[in-house]
Order: C-alpha cells, then sequence, then structure tokens
C-alpha cells in the first residue's frame, strides 16, 4: 500500500528503535531509559529495554484475517483453517465492501523497495505531510466502513475476522484462557483493531536528551506513524495534542 511506501522512505533518513525483547518502540537515534521492559529477562535488566534497529512492521503492525470468497460463506472449521490465505485485515474488509483489489495486491501488499537513496532530503518533509494525510484517511475509512460491514475481534487474543461471525480455528493462545482450548470469544471489531495505533513515547522541547524514568509521568505519548511524521517535518492534527502533553509540565 502506499502508506507503507512512505512510511519507507521517512524511515530511511529518520531511525527507529525496536526493543529486543518486547514489542515497545522508539521513534529516534536512540531508545529511552523507562523501565518498561514487560520481557522475561525484566528480572536480569530491571525493565530496562535492550534496543535494536526497528523496520516498517514496527511502526505498521501487520493485522492479518482470512481471507473469504464471499462474506456470507460457512463459517471456517479448525481444520480448515489453512485453506483459506491469510490477508492484510484492512485489505479483506475493502474487498469485501467491493474494492476492485488484485490478487496481487492481496498477496504481497508491502513491495517496499530496500534502496531509498534517490529520495532526497528535501523532500522528506512532503513525504511526511503525504504520510500523515494519508494515515488520518485510512483510519477514517476505516471507520465509516466498520459502521457498515461487519468485523470480529477476540476478547483474549488480537485475532480479527472479517465477517458477520468469527470462526472456529483454534488459533488463541492466551495461557490464562486455555479452559478454552484456543477456542476465540469474539466481540465487534473497531478501527484500532485493524489499524493499531502503537504508541510511543513523545519527547517534547523540554524533555531531556534521553527520556529517564524518574520522569515518565511527565512525558506524553504519540501514535508512531504520527511521530515519525512530526519529526520529519509534517504538521499533525490537534487532536492528538493532549495525548503528547505538548502543554504538559516538564519533568523535574
Amino acid at each position: 500500500m502506499m502508506l507503507n511506501r512512505v512510511i519507507g522512505a521517512i524511515s530511511y533518513f529518520f531511525t527507529k528503535s525496536s526493543n529486543r525483547f518486547c514489542p515497545e518502540i522508539f521513534i529516534g537515534c536512540s531508545g529511552h531509559e523507562i523501565k518498561t521492559c514487560h520481557s522475561f529477562k525484566r528480572n536480569i535488566n530491571g525493565g530496562m529495554h535492550k534496543w535494536v534497529d526497528g523496520n516498517i512492521n514496527d511502526i505498521l503492525v501487520p493485522v492479518e484475517a482470512f481471507h473469504l470468497n464471499t462474506m456470507f460463506q460457512k463459517i471456517i472449521k479448525h481444520d480448515q483453517r489453512f485453506d483459506f490465505d491469510r490477508v492484510p485485515a484492512v485489505l479483506e474488509l475493502c474487498y469485501q465492501a467491493g474494492a476492485d483489489i488484485s490478487n496481487e495486491i492481496l498477496h504481497n501488499p508491502n513491495p517496499i523497495p530496500d534502496n531509498w537513496s534517490d529520495v532526497k532530503a528535501e523532500e522528506i518533509s512532503q513525504i511526511a505531510q503525504n504520510t500523515m494525510d494519508a494515515w488520518e484517511r485510512l483510519r477514517l475509512g476505516v471507520q465509516k466502513l466498520l459502521m457498515v460491514y461487519p468485523a470480529k475481534v477476540c476478547r483474549h487474543c488480537s485475532e480479527v475476522h472479517i465477517g458477520p461471525s468469527g470462526h472456529k480455528a483454534r488459533l488463541c493462545g492466551v495461557f490464562k484462557y486455555e479452559g478454552w482450548r484456543g477456542i476465540h470469544m469474539w466481540k465487534k471489531a473497531e478501527v484500532s483493531d485493524l489499524v493499531p495505533l502503537k504508541l510511543v513515547w513523545h519527547r517534547r522541547p523540554c524533555d531531556p536528551p534521553t527520556l529517564s524514568d524518574a520522569g515518565r509521568g511527565f512525558y506524553g505519548h504519540a501514535p508512531a506513524v504520527v511521530e515519525i511524521c512530526l519529526q520529519a517535518g509534517a504538521r499533525i492534527p490537534k487532536k492528538y495534542y493532549c495525548m503528547m502533553k505538548t502543554q504538559g509540565l516538564p519533568p523535574p
């Protein structure tokens, strides 16, 4: 999709850090020192993150769903789970809504080149603005489609199914609910279930160069897409200002 392409161009110039032991990411040249790592290494490293280079899937979290031939076909059983392709949930929603999507895009939605050296530095600001606008159009479009076309999400895991009812593939792996034998508990899906926000810590001008654990109550957050576009020079909607604590107090 075009959103993946333009974010890939921005990422060529702006570093993304991803933690090795948990899903947290940070947009910047180096990570933060906030002790929020909840991995199996937490007891060893005291909650400190081990940062590595991130990639496009750390910012735009892929959410896949079963690809159905028709919306009202029979419910997929567990032994049929390998008979159906897995495609991005947003593309499946658009397909069931009547969009003309080729098989090439359905099964290869992220054809992102590895080399963005042909993108000039002065073009990054405009690319970032286009990305920000595309992100807002994407979420608004998904919200409108979900008002008309049904989609389900599991209460206990992130599995999404596009259609009036869920499937019976036993894929739910939350240990607390082993009594369900992997059967999902479906509820109505929201926009963030198909297009996750992926919140990251936002560093304001009044914050230190490296965010410390002592000031974690003062720092703001922002969706990863919004944060990388902001750092690349895009204008962001005011609705994110409260989340980012732009008028908040600086840390002590």
